[in-house]
């Protein structure tokens, strides 16, 4: 572990010197401004002419992905804050109220799997992600659409492990986040149909749900695996089994960094922020290239075709563990 622990001295040397404002508040900045958003696109519903309905339909896509996928990414790792407590509150908020999921569930399967086990076969491999009776178009560009009505659907399954108390925490939460949203749409945007509102919340819903599920795929599909009992040390599973896309100014307002062009740093150090994580980009990515570790990038482009072109590989017919095993 002695790379490991050069190269956390040296982050946190870049962490020490950062002021609160790197360290949370550009990220918070992002979050609070989605919010202030929100009434503007439910208002720009009510036009009956296109262009302001469209700016409408983007707006509340694009801030009901900011506050569920990097809102709730960064509570699960309590990157919002110092303190345990209000990380507490911001996992609830962004989480159950937001996304429609359980707190205890997502930061389990996400933190203590994902990150404890990247690219572990049958631990940490990315196979909760894999639907191999589906066709690879239809995988890739029309499944997406029905992540906002599986995501809920899987929480209420996986409420089976909690406590009843956080059962029914995180079922009134999500049965309020999802009503504000119908109720919103009926008395503020003006829609006369129910249909026509339910048919609203899946459009915005799942506006971003393509980029969300590919960038998911494409930085740990299709990178080394290694069997449990040969785990490597951290820094090298962690240089080996992630990959970073380019920087995109749209995923990074929505993801956040450390989903996007940062995953590399991220998973290395998992409860830095956004904004933190593009700060220590260079010192990760030299530091990995003079130890003559891989530091994985790809373009978006790239990754997308590979996943078409393999992925009854990929996807479906998983190679034969000996194939996967190693580096």
């Amino acid at each position: 572990e002695a790379l490991m622990a050069e190269l956390s001295q040296l982050v946190q040397k870049v962490v020490k010197s950062s002021s609160w404002w790197e360290r949370h508040g550009v990220d918070i900045s992002i979050l609070a401004c989605s919010i202030l958003l929100l009434p503007a696109g439910f208002l720009c519903l009510r036009s009956a002419q296109a262009i302001p309905f469209l700016v409408g339909v983007l707006t509340l896509g694009v801030v009901h992905h900011t506050l569920t996928v990097k809102g709730s990414h960064l509570a699960s790792h309590n990157a919002l804050t110092e303190s345990k407590s209000w990380g507490k509150v911001w996992a609830i908020f962004f989480i159950e109220l937001c996304s429609a999921f359980t707190v205890e569930q997502g930061t389990y399967n996400h933190v203590k799997i994902h990150h404890g086990y990247t690219n572990i076969i049958g631990m940490g491999d990315s196979s909760t992600w894999k639907v191999p009776f589906l066709k690879r178009y239809v995988y890739m560009f029309v499944a997406p659409l029905a992540v906002p009505i599986i995501t809920p659907l899987v929480a209420l399954d996986l409420l089976r492990n909690v406590e009843w108390k956080a059962a029914l925490r995180t079922l009134c939460c999500m049965f309020l986040g999802l009503y504000c949203h119908f109720w919103l749409l009926l008395h503020v945007s003006g829609f006369q149909s129910p249909w026509a509102a339910l048919l609203c919340m899946l459009l915005t819903r799942s506006l971003l749900a393509h980029p969300y599920i590919h960038v998911n795929i494409f930085q740990h599909i299709g990178l080394p695996m290694f069997a449990p009992e040969r785990k490597p040390k951290r820094i090298r599973l962690m240089s080996l089994g992630v990959l970073n896309l380019p920087r995109n100014p749209l995923l990074d307002w929505s993801f956040g960094h450390s989903l996007i062009s940062c995953h590399v740093e991220h998973h290395l150090f998992p409860s830095l922020s956004d904004n933190m994580c593009l700060k220590i980009k260079p010192v990760v990515s030299q530091y990995l290239k003079q130890k003559q570790l891989p530091y994985n990038e790809d373009t978006y482009t790239s990754r997308l075709r590979l996943f078409l072109q393999r992925y009854e590989e990929l996807m479906v017919h998983a190679p034969p563990i000996t194939e996967l095993v190693g580096i």
